[in-house]
């Protein structure tokens, strides 16, 4: 059997994964789709674990189409959403909420605010970034803000958030790996 290196590109409306062997060849391509919630004006969320589910679908799909294993997989690399958010119980996995997807404008109120303190050009010269609410950090601030429990999971140390990169990992691992891509995290501005 042939080793393969398994390529993850999580999107917004769906997730999939190609198989490629030794030459680089595309050897298997699947594809599973999964829903957008607008609840109201300006948000956009994702049942994490429908994420989820549709990545992991698509990778046993994708297997499955060249009679390969996990075992079969040397590598793997993952694309994804990058500033759509996830917020889980770091003991059971669950989430606590909807991911929070890039496009929601729910903290736009709030990156306002910091505008008319002067917190625009701080987070520009430390990040080159412009202060918004594609950003992952506000979203966070909502979380703990509204989400029953997260603040205490928080002080607790049993919170984890982390950009869609972060949670695929968590899942892929069980739970033994809790880390983002530096180019992820790179887009966080801290607020």
């Amino acid at each position: 059997m042939s080793d393969y290196i398994l390529a993850i590109d999580q999107g917004t409306t769906s997730s999939r994964a190609a198989l490629f062997d030794q030459a680089g060849q595309i050897r298997s391509l699947s594809q599973h789709g999964f829903r957008q919630e607008f609840p109201r004006p300006g948000f956009v969320e994702h049942d994490p674990e429908e994420l989820w589910d549709s990545v992991r679908h698509s990778i046993s799909k994708a297997l499955a189409d060249v009679q390969a294993k996990p075992r079969d997989i040397v590598g793997i690399g993952v694309a994804n959403q990058r500033e759509t958010t996830v917020a889980w119980d770091r003991r059971d996995g669950r989430p606590l909420c909807n991911a929070i997807v890039w496009q929601d404008r729910r903290t736009s109120e709030y990156i306002d605010e910091l505008r008319q303190t002067g917190a625009g050009a701080m987070i520009r010269e430390r990040t080159g970034l412009v202060l918004d609410a594609y950003f992952s950090a506000s979203k966070l601030r909502w979380i703990l803000d509204n989400v029953d429990g997260a603040r205490l999971l928080a002080s607790e140390g049993n919170l984890r958030v982390g950009t869609v990169d972060t949670w695929v990992l968590w899942k892929l691992t069980a739970g033994r790996c809790f880390a983002t891509d530096a180019t992820n995290a790179n887009g966080t501005p801290g607020l």
